[in-house]
């Protein structure tokens, strides 16, 4: 995609807003965990500045979907930023290490190929079950890297925008 800075800041601002938008990428596989990600994100991009209208929510069935989904955010020019989350467990198929794998390479080479930072959420613990401590600690593991996540995106974008004005 071939925008000007003027052009593409237009792009990713919410309409009549200065602020650039968000795109949130959540796999839906344990979604009672990973919403506490998207929970904690969101409150925390507000407490930042940020509007809700400012970021926009996607749903995917698994982690394996994020990166191609996050590359067509990114290349739609609309998004300053993305932001994945999902919980890649041992499933009976294949190891959880090849797909957490994949999908980290492949946020790492959508933000390379494009220009548009992607954050990862995408946690691979070891040993998961679905027992209450494990679930009740993964979800407030996940309120953690929501928050985190939010730092990350915000203080990038803002950094990134900088750079823009000064080249």
């Amino acid at each position: 995609m071939n925008i000007s800075n003027s052009q593409e800041a237009q792009a990713v601002s919410a309409a009549g807003s200065h602020r650039p938008r968000i795109a949130f990428v959540q796999a839906c596989w344990h979604r009672d965990i990973v919403d506490q990600c998207k929970t904690s994100f969101i409150e925390s991009m507000l407490a930042k500045g940020y509007a809700r209208e400012d970021i926009d929510l996607f749903e995917v069935p698994g982690a394996f979907e994020i990166p191609l989904h996050a590359k067509k955010l990114a290349q739609s020019g609309r998004y300053a930023g993305i932001v994945a989350a999902g919980l890649v467990v041992d499933g009976d198929i294949y190891r959880h290490e090849f797909v957490a794998t994949a999908v980290i390479n492949g946020l790492m080479q959508v933000q390379l190929e494009t220009g548009t930072p992607v954050f990862s959420a995408v946690l691979t613990p070891h040993h998961f079950h679905g027992g209450a401590e494990h679930v009740s600690f993964f979800k407030e593991r996940f309120l953690v890297k929501g928050a985190e996540a939010a730092h990350a995106c915000a203080d990038t974008v803002s950094k990134l925008a900088a750079l823009a004005v000064q080249g």
